[in-house]
């Protein structure tokens, strides 16, 4: 019905933060009937798999977040046991993966971003990451938003950066130059026996709010500066949080960027467009 240069277009003029103010105020009020209607409109214009489920009952969900956030049933993503391996934080989509090369990661065909642009942390922050590795995965509304650990993680950092909010479809990112580093994000940084890695939750049009394990609901946050929060492993805000376990959500869905230190893990064989699954290998420690 539009064509793909409008839809790029018209992102850029609408009002993105309001809209995704309102619709995340929706997303978390009981409305009766409403509320049961359109869960069960999304459920069949996206084609969720309910099946996956702890609730299958679309009928008895109140709130529509309470759908979106849904658990899935005990044992549906078995987390890979290995201890050299690395897993799957969500289920998605592999946008782009690979090297990460002059402090350059790809976005799409044409776009690359840096590492220091999309951590929000300086120059210093991002020198952890020379020469790492990355991984982009796309949730798409159908799949499951709770967001996992790769691998086990004692977490040293968390930093909020305000941005824009466009969209995060493919169509997006082929088209809108530094997308990931340029959308509000939360941004945590993890120590591991292996080395440092982050994980990047990308916020999107109509995504009312990232929350992590920790500290709830990060975004919307107050004000529009980058915020930070350290967390001393010996301290009592200390977070150690084991391969598997969840440490985040979106509600309403939206990219996770995973960044790893230079020679900590190999990627197994995979091609960008792999559907993912939590839990499933992706790479090798080293």
């Amino acid at each position: 019905m539009f064509s793909d240069s409008f839809k790029i277009k018209i992102q850029y003029v609408m009002p993105k933060h309001l809209l995704s103010r309102i619709v995340g105020k929706l997303a978390a009020a009981k409305l009766g009937f409403v509320t049961t209607s359109l869960v069960k409109l999304f459920a069949k214009q996206y084609k969720v798999d309910m099946q996956e489920a702890a609730n299958e009952d679309l009928s008895s969900y109140a709130i529509f977040n309470e759908f979106f956030t849904r658990p899935l049933k005990d044992g549906i993503r078995p987390i890979d046991s290995a201890k050299e391996s690395v897993v799957f934080p969500v289920d998605g989509c592999i946008s782009q993966f690979g090297k990460i090369e002059n402090d350059q990661l790809v976005q799409a065909k044409g776009h690359n971003y840096s590492v220091q642009a999309l951590l929000g942390g300086g120059e210093e922050l991002s020198a952890h990451f020379t020469d790492g590795d990355f991984m982009t995965i796309y949730l798409s509304p159908r799949d499951y938003h709770r967001i996992h650990m790769p691998i086990d993680g004692t977490l040293e950092k968390m930093i909020y950066v305000p941005g824009e909010l466009f969209s995060v479809n493919p169509l997006t990112a082929e088209n809108v130059p530094g997308l990931f580093a340029r959308n509000e994000r939360v941004v945590a940084i993890f120590n591991s026996e292996h080395g440092k890695f982050s994980m990047v939750l990308v916020g999107a049009t109509i995504v009312a709010s990232i929350e992590t394990v920790w500290a709830g609901n990060v975004t919307p946050p107050p004000g529009k500066k980058i915020r930070q929060w350290t967390y001393p492993a010996d301290s009592d805000t200390a977070v150690s949080l084991a391969k598997g376990q969840e440490m985040g959500r979106f509600k309403l869905g939206s990219t996770v960027v995973m960044v790893y230190e230079s020679g900590m893990q190999n990627f197994a064989e995979l091609e960008n467009g792999d559907v993912t699954r939590l839990g499933q290998v992706s790479g090798q420690l080293l």
